[in-house]
């Protein structure tokens, strides 16, 4: 459950006070687990402060996804794998997946041009 900084604030002051955690519990600023896991964090921690999400550190950078973007725009037609080549001549060392997330997140989708005659005299409809 997500709880604003002020909850958590509020329960560590009742716990410094001298509540204990049934007491703070009957006060219902929230559930009873996470009275009790905000305590047993601020005891262990010794702060009220959420602790960073563990996870892989990402390839790129915010300056490199840029510039694959850029990379991208030049080229609307070229493949992930093309431009995983291109991008690692640039100094970035990502796979051709990593290369359709990063553009994802930019918000450039993968589409296919619809196929299209070709305009001639007659179907242009200029004499």
């Amino acid at each position: 459950m997500v709880t604003c900084k002020e909850t958590r604030a509020a329960i560590i002051a009742l716990h410094k006070n001298g509540f204990t955690g049934k007491d703070i519990v009957a006060t219902k600023i929230a559930p009873k687990s996470t009275i009790y896991r905000f305590i047993k964090n601020f005891k262990e921690r010794g702060s009220i402060l959420v602790k960073k999400a563990s996870g892989r550190p990402r390839k790129s950078s915010k300056r490199q996804d840029r510039l694959l973007k850029r990379i991208e725009l030049r080229d609307r037609s070229a493949t992930s794998a093309e431009l995983a080549q291109e991008w690692q001549q640039a100094g970035v060392s990502a796979s051709a997946s990593t290369v359709r997330r990063r553009l994802l997140e930019d918000g450039l989708v993968s589409r296919r041009a619809t196929k299209k005659p070709l305009l001639s005299k007659k179907t242009s409809g200029t004499d």
